[in-house]
């Protein structure tokens, strides 16, 4: 039975959401010859990093289907005054052209919709929702597509997948699954070259400022210092940061506390080649990096390699820890929750 989106989707119950998002019937809509309609689809995400109050983590563009994962982060909306959330609403749902092109008619434009309180808290709430980050992600290229093709109809199926990833492992796991997926389709030879995907994204703003090529290569070696060096550079990017740094005064929320980003990209390069065997050895460093998860090389990889395997992602969330499971089965009155990665509670 098909559950409401709001009985699925609580920051009470986890912050962290794996969403899926298939073209209709699964045809190629993105791809054969319309591969530029990926650019859309990235172009519009990182515009409603701005609006929205939802961060984005991770990201993955194939031919018929999308892959996104987000942070959701409510209490952040619950500071802006009435005219921020106008003004971000807008950028989300924006205005006719001819109030876009006027700064002075855009601000009146501004003002007098915020002084409509009920308004207001009716767009806070939309901008704190998932479901309507997805809509305003989605509907605009269908309407662009469907336009292009002179044709009408749906262009995406009718709803998002959305997974609650209940603890670290299972965000670091769904994040490198996302990343990973041009490269398990055969279309990326390796990760940092695999278009429209997040760790691309993350690489090129490293690579794009100074000394990153530098800073990269240093952080091929376990140091603290190139670890952190990275990460103090993905503070200013629009995806979310891979380390959480809040206990160390930054303003802004990350993935993983005490997970950096050269980690990431370290165990992103790892698990690429257990997708590719035999390609190349494994790091001398990785047995830290499973040591800091808490989880053996060996469980993570036969996990990794099960979410690859699947052809239909079944259940609403993932966990690597089965107590967790139990506890919201518990909460929400059921028996059992399907997990995505197999086992049941």
């Amino acid at each position: 039975m098909t559950r409401a989106r709001k009985d699925l989707v609580d920051p009470k119950v986890t912050r962290f959401y794996h969403c899926i998002s298939s073209c209709v019937r699964q045809a190629m809509l993105c791809g054969e010859g319309k591969e530029y309609r990926k650019d859309w689809i990235e172009s519009q995400l990182e515009k409603l990093t701005g609006a929205f109050a939802i961060d984005v983590c991770g990201y993955a563009i194939m031919d018929n289907h999308l892959h996104t994962m987000v942070r959701l982060e409510p209490e952040v909306a619950d500071d802006w005054d009435a005219e921020e959330v106008i003004r971000r609403w807008l950028i989300a749902y924006p205005p006719s052209e001819s109030v876009l092109k006027k700064p002075a008619a855009m601000k009146a434009h501004i003002s007098k919709l915020a002084e409509d309180k009920e308004l207001v808290e009716k767009y806070r709430k939309r901008l704190k929702d998932l479901g309507w980050f997805m809509k305003a992600l989605k509907e605009p290229l269908a309407r662009l597509a469907n336009k292009e093709d002179d044709c009408r109809g749906a262009f995406w199926a009718a709803r998002f997948k959305s997974i609650g990833l209940l603890d670290p492992v299972a965000i670091l796991m769904a994040c490198v699954y996302i990343d990973l997926n041009p490269l398990a389709a055969g279309i990326a030879t390796t990760p940092e070259t695999s278009k429209h995907t997040s760790i691309r994204q993350r690489v090129k703003h490293i690579m794009s400022q100074e000394g990153g090529k530098e800073k990269l290569e240093a952080a091929r070696t376990p140091s603290a210092l190139a670890y952190g060096s990275l990460s103090d550079q993905e503070r200013n990017h629009w995806l979310c940061p891979v380390e959480d740094r809040r206990a160390f005064g930054a303003a802004r929320a990350g993935m993983l506390e005490g997970f950096t980003l050269a980690s990431y990209l370290t165990i992103t390069d790892i698990t690429s080649r257990v997708l590719r065997p035999g390609k190349a050895t494994v790091p001398q460093d990785a047995p830290d990096i499973f040591e800091r998860l808490g989880i053996s090389e060996e469980v993570w990889n036969q996990s990794i390699q099960r979410l690859f395997e699947r052809n239909c992602m079944r259940g609403h969330y993932f966990s690597t820890d089965r107590a967790k499971l139990r506890e919201l089965a518990e909460r929400q009155g059921k028996n059992r929750l399907i997990n995505l990665d197999g086992c049941p509670t």
